[in-house]
């Protein structure tokens, strides 16, 4: 079994919601054995902001929708770090050691961005899968859905080290002041 972070893209906005409740349903029959998922959107006025639309933690920990890996995920995609990370790098960052770090740290985030569009909804569940063939029936063969499977290590790992970029970069800000 391998714990994946798994995002799932539609034509329609409203199909992301869809899979979710459907999604939920899989988990209860143990069709999928879910941590985490949210519906996310990225806005479309131009300030590449992603907001959590819907959240449900299937460990019962009561985890909030920022506190788990997910809300980490889209934290980090809608601060500054984010906009480092995704749209404004060379403009942005003054010197090439910097544009480097980004470069280097860029990771998931990237993939996400390009993955969900201005004005896209997506799904992004945390699971553990032994077999894909459910969700991918779901997803792709229902709802006509794209899916992509990440590693939940190299997912954790670059949200890492955009924590500690973003430290970093605010330490530097400081010490400036």
């Amino acid at each position: 079994m391998e714990k994946r972070v798994i995002i799932m893209n539609f034509e329609i906005s409203s199909q992301a919601y869809e899979a979710f409740s459907k999604v939920k349903k899989m988990h209860m029959s143990r069709e999928v054995k879910g941590d985490q998922m949210a519906v996310i959107r990225h806005s479309e006025d131009g300030q590449h902001q992603f907001e959590i639309e819907d959240f449900l933690d299937f460990t019962g920990n009561n985890k909030s929708a920022t506190g788990g890996l997910i809300g980490m995920l889209v934290g980090i995609l809608g601060g500054p770090i984010g906009i480092l990370l995704g749209w404004f790098t060379g403009s942005v960052i003054g010197g090439t050691q910097d544009v480097k770090e980004v470069r280097n740290a860029q990771g998931v985030f990237s993939f996400l961005i390009d993955k969900v569009s201005e004005g896209s909804t997506a799904l992004l569940l945390i699971a553990d899968e032994d077999d894909n063939r459910p969700l991918n029936q779901l997803i792709m063969n229902e709802l006509g859905g794209e899916i992509t499977r990440l590693d939940y290590d190299d997912v954790e790992e670059d949200i890492k080290k955009a924590q500690d970029m973003a430290k970093e970069k605010e330490n530097h800000s400081n010490q400036e002041k």
